[in-house]
This record gives structure tokens, sequence and C-alpha cells, in this order.
């Protein structure tokens, strides 16, 4: 079922605040970007791709932790991903994207459409150009995968809903299907003519 749309990015901000408790919008997150320990250690930590987090063969249980260590998750270039502290680094193997984007929203700001996407975490980011949306299709399959920069390199997979609920905010443009948000255009792909 899609989102009811929200017609002020402000209003929408403040819903999904009350809505999820953890999510701040712009909540402060510690500078991870900045930190360069020495010591690195593989202790087996791992995201799957449903978004469950595991340590050893064992799911966390504990919400609130999974949480925590999303606030100090980093994505380097060579494409490592690792929970950082000024200390120390701790490789986590991602199976997919360390996030699912499990709801999303339109809304309006400026008189322009604002999309915004809102992690199983909490986080919720806007669709633009500091947040791209990007859509990887499966060559044998053909099913798209969708996924949004939430921070740095970290990005968030749209689940099945989520990504229906943009579907149906979608337009086609010269044969391709597209979203806007804060006034860029965003391919889900092309519409193939059968």
């Amino acid at each position: 079922m899609a989102s009811q749309p929200t017609t002020d990015l402000d209003q929408l901000n403040r819903t999904l605040q009350a809505i999820i408790p953890i999510a701040n919008g712009k909540r402060k997150l510690p500078p991870v970007e900045t930190w360069n320990p020495e010591h690195c250690a593989d202790i087996g930590m791992e995201i799957r791709a449903d978004g469950s987090w595991w340590h050893e063969g064992t799911k966390f249980s504990r919400e609130k932790l999974v949480r925590l260590f999303s606030t100090i998750l980093r994505k380097d270039a060579d494409g490592s991903t690792y929970l950082v502290t000024p200390y120390e680094k701790v490789i986590v193997h991602v199976e997919d994207a360390p996030f699912l984007a499990v709801r999303v929203d339109a809304a309006e700001a400026d008189g322009e459409r604002v999309i915004v996407v809102t992690t199983n975490l909490g986080d919720f980011v806007e669709i633009g150009s500091d947040n791209p949306l990007r859509v990887e299709t499966d060559p044998e399959t053909g099913e798209p995968s969708p996924y949004v920069l939430v921070r740095g390199r970290l990005e968030a997979k749209l689940t099945r809903p989520a990504f229906y609920e943009l579907v149906e905010m979608a337009e086609v443009v010269d044969g391709e299907l597209v979203v806007r948000s804060h006034a860029e255009r965003f391919s889900l792909g092309r519409m193939d003519a059968e």
C-alpha cells in the first residue's frame, strides 16, 4: 500500500520523527570518515541481504545495538565496510546493502516534489543530488534492484513494497520510467515495447 502523499516537507519530517522514535532526520553522527585507526580485525560480523545483522553465526536480537552500530558504519573506496571507532575498525561482510529502504513518501518543498526514503534503522533521506537513486537490472532475469545513497558510500536497497510505492510516483518520459525529486530526474528503467 502506498504511503499517503504529504504536501509539505517539514510536516513529513515531523510525521516521520513521530512514528519512528529513533529517527531524527539530521541526527549528528560520529565523524567515522575522519577516523583512520591502525588496528583492524575480522570478528565474523555480517549484514545479510534481508537487513539482519550477525556475529559469528548468531543473529543480533537487540535492535538498539544494531541501530547504534549502524551509526559507526563506514564503506571505504575499495568497497570494504567497517565498524569504525577512533581506536579500531572491524570488518563487516555485507551481502548486498547495509540498509533496507522500507518506506517511500512524496512531499513538496519550494514547489518541487521531494521523495523521502526511510530505512529499516530509522534514517530518512531525501532523494536528490546528495542522495541519488540508482537501479541495477539483473541481466538474466531483468529484475530491478533499486538503491539510494544514505551517507558516505552506504546505500539502502529498496524493499519490493517500497519500490512499488516509488513506481506509483513515476512517469514515462521518452520510453523511460522516471521519478523526480529535488528537480532531479532518476531512471527506474526502460519501458520496453513488446
